[in-house]
């Protein structure tokens, strides 16, 4: 079955026009909606039917806006992710241009606070609810939103190979499998060009891999035993993350 896009066009109505507008503000609705129902009841809790029900449609009627329920929360996630995305690049642009350690320092916390204040949302993008993948990355919205977020992080790292503050590995002796994931990995974040080697690579993915590590346990709440709060922790991760780097680590309050 050919599967439908997630946005039916309506035939012949011109950009801009009345049709097309309203069409927009209901599809704006439906999504605020959605993430309502998100944050009080989780991935699990978001329904077309609820939804159309609150809006005083038919579950039918939805399927104008969304073909089906993983459409809009793909929608959803690329929404979300632009979110994210805007107050990571607000926090980098906060510090000075040329300062790479402020920039990625800021750009990393912000994550984190991103994350503590929306934990439902936050779920749908990097927890287990998140949505299946579309058949293919590129029909996926939620995908080339994801890439554009992971892009601020993919120059910042680029950025630090090009100032010479590590030493890249060589190409490592890996498995098919691994081979397979890094380049997997670079492809979804977007990380191309000559500074891009596995070794690169390598390196790119283990420092996410223990930085989203870290900030899920504490959105997921999995560290509860031990505080409430887990920014001592999280900063002392933190240092060190940026210390192999050669980063030179500030704390929040130094900027």
């Amino acid at each position: 079955m050919t599967r439908q896009p997630a946005f039916h066009q309506v035939e012949n109505a011109p950009s801009g026009s009345r049709r097309e507008r309203v069409r927009q503000a209901t599809s704006r609705e439906i999504k605020e909606i959605a993430r309502r129902h998100l944050t009080a009841h989780g991935a699990s809790g978001v329904s077309l039917r609820a939804i159309a029900r609150e809006m005083g449609m038919t579950a039918p009627g939805l399927y104008r806006y969304f073909a089906s329920l993983n459409d809009l929360l793909e929608a959803l996630q690329a929404e979300l992710f632009a979110e994210l995305g805007a107050a990571v690049d607000a926090a980098e642009a906060a510090q000075p241009e040329p300062d790479t350690d402020g920039r990625l320092l800021a750009a990393l916390r912000a994550v984190r606070a991103w994350g503590l204040a929306n934990r439902p949302e936050f779920a749908l993008l990097f927890g287990p609810a998140g949505t299946p993948p579309a058949s293919s990355p590129e029909e996926s919205p939620a995908a080339e939103a994801g890439q554009r977020f992971a892009s601020t992080f993919v120059a910042l790292f680029d950025r630090l190979i090009a100032e010479g503050r590590f030493t890249v590995p060589d190409e490592p002796e890996a498995s098919p499998a691994l081979c397979a994931q890094l380049d997997a990995f670079a492809s979804l974040t977007g990380f191309s060009g000559d500074r891009a080697s596995a070794g690169a690579v390598r390196v790119l993915l283990s420092c996410w891999v223990r930085f989203y590590g870290i900030v899920c346990m504490e959105v997921f709440q999995h560290l509860g035993f031990v505080s409430d709060d887990m920014e001592a922790l999280f900063e002392a991760e933190l240092r060190d993350l940026a210390a192999g780097l050669g980063v030179a680590y500030r704390p929040p309050e130094a900027g």
